[in-house]
């Protein structure tokens, strides 16, 4: 059966001042848009743990001035389910079946049938987002439902730090990003949902950076 435990993320606002004016840190991913530093919490991770090795690991940048939890938010996944560990996909619906491919923690699928204690699912990828050209590869199969959720609660922190780096590049989930700074107040066009996640700290939180 699967689980109502969610799934815990965290996203990290990164500003600085320049100029005395106030800057976001964004990544341009190279086939997924422009986002803010985010990932998923470990386990045995506290949300301050997550964020700080998060924000590290997808810029680069160590030193950190601040390190502030701001709110956070559930979402749900209406036909959908989140991996809450990393999970064997099995060809039949039990596990003595041939186990083909595993799914890592963090990953969004596709619910597609029920049975017994297995979730088939699949995960489809492009080789761009939001509009891809092409999948690029996919992976339908059965999985232990124990190891689905549908609930997603996001954390969200504000680390402000003192870089003079303007734009740099760094590798992580082996992608190379590229990394720039933008006035809060005229931000570029962010991918869906992460467009929706400042949205909410300013408006629903009303949080001041």
């Amino acid at each position: 059966m699967k689980t109502d435990r969610p799934l815990y993320k965290v996203t990290c606002f990164i500003t600085r001042e320049k100029l005395g004016k106030k800057e976001i840190l964004l990544l341009q991913h190279p086939t997924a848009g422009i986002q803010f530093p985010a990932g998923t919490v470990e386990i045995d991770e506290n949300f301050t743990q997550a964020a700080i090795r998060e924000a590290y690991e997808e810029t680069g940048l160590k030193e950190f001035v601040t390190c502030k939890h701001i709110g956070h938010k559930d979402y749900f996944l209406p036909g959908k389910n989140v991996v809450l560990q990393k999970a064997a996909i099995f060809s039949r619906p039990n596990v003595s079946s041939n186990c083909w491919a595993s799914i890592r923690r963090g990953v969004i699928v596709k619910k597609e049938h029920y049975y017994g204690d297995f979730t088939q699912i699949s995960y489809i990828e492009g080789n761009k987002y939001p509009n891809p050209d092409y999948i690029t590869y996919q992976i339908t199969g059965w999985m232990e439902s124990c190891k689905l959720t549908s609930k997603i609660q996001r954390h969200f922190y504000h680390l402000h730090t003192h870089s003079t780096l303007d734009n740099w590049e760094h590798e992580a989930d082996k992608h190379v990003f590229k990394l720039f700074w933008s006035p809060i107040n005229n931000l570029p066009p962010i991918v869906f949902p992460q467009n929706q996640w400042l949205e909410y700290v300013l408006t629903e939180s009303g949080y001041l950076f």
